[in-house]
């Protein structure tokens, strides 16, 4: 064999080698990282690995609002300035009310939808020949609008309570006003011998058509609040614009008493404009109602 097959057969000899080093070191490592940070740590995808990535995005789900940070630190760095992250972390407590109260919008929507679904559903088991109170804790079981309540109502049909009462107390919760009609109806029903299912008919129908306007309303105005979302993000894009041209907006804005000037102003006029146009908005919704 000649000195070039010796040569070659010693390369790969070296290669192999190398390969099954690096292989042993990397189940070390894999070793190590699973001791340190649990059995789900991936080696060499991030240093916290799968199951921290799991826990950090569940708690950014959890509190998103907490997002205002990063990105204020983001525009510190490159602004050079700490402005942009005091900014942020104000914004945190601003962006939680503004979600909780989405949230509370959306869990009071739902629950007056489960309003109309109890009426809906008491109607039907009194026309499939069921008496009032049966099919009262029948329906009530099966949607869950009555909430906490639900136990003091149903406690009052088994054993001859005031069931009108339950319900107005069930009523105070915001999105289940529609109990006070249902509540109206069985105090009519039990004193004059009303028929129940008719009242029900048209307390429901009420109630869907309510319902349906809102949500109309809400369609006729998701185009301008993409319109007021647009203008408000108009200043943002302006700063990206001269950034990319080279003009260096953030280090006058953060870094000159002209530019402190104008971010002050421009933001009293950006916080103004935004709360006149919800002002607006909810103007429009509470004569809708």
């Amino acid at each position: 064999m000649t000195a070039v097959g010796f040569s070659v057969i010693g390369v790969w000899a070296c290669a192999l080698l190398a390969c099954r080093q690096a292989a042993a070191g990397r189940r070390r490592a894999v070793r190590r990282a699973a001791v340190l940070w649990g059995p789900g740590t991936a080696f060499g995808g991030g240093a916290p690995g799968r199951a921290a990535a799991e826990r950090w995005w569940a708690a950014v789900r959890a509190r998103p609002e907490l997002l205002c940070l990063p990105a204020g630190a983001l525009i510190a760095l490159a602004g050079e300035s700490p402005l942009p992250l005091a900014a942020g972390a104000l914004a945190v407590p601003l962006v939680r009310r503004r979600l909780r109260a989405a949230s509370r919008r959306k869990e009071r929507e739902a629950l007056a939808g489960s309003v109309v679904a109890l009426c809906e559903a008491v109607g039907g088991e009194l026309r499939a020949g069921r008496q009032p109170g049966p099919a009262l804790a029948h329906a009530a079981r099966r949607t869950g609008a009555l909430g906490p309540e639900e136990a003091r109502v149903l406690a009052a049909v088994g054993f001859g309570g005031d069931v009108p009462e339950a319900l107005r107390a069930a009523a105070r919760r915001e999105g289940a006003e529609g109990l006070a009609g249902l509540a109206a109806c069985w105090q009519v029903a039990v004193d004059s011998g009303a028929g129940l299912a008719a009242g029900l008919d048209r307390l429901e129908a009420a109630l869907r058509e309510r319902h349906e306007r809102r949500e109309g309303l809400r369609a006729e105005l998701a185009g301008a609040w993409a319109t007021v979302a647009v203008l408000a993000a108009l200043p943002v894009a302006g700063i990206g614009l001269g950034a990319t041209m080279g003009a260096d907006p953030l280090r006058v804005l953060l870094h000159t008493p002209a530019g402190w000037i104008c971010l002050l102003v421009g933001c009293g006029l950006e916080a103004v404009g935004l709360w006149w146009a919800a002002r607006i908005v909810r103007g429009g919704c509470a004569d809708a109602e």
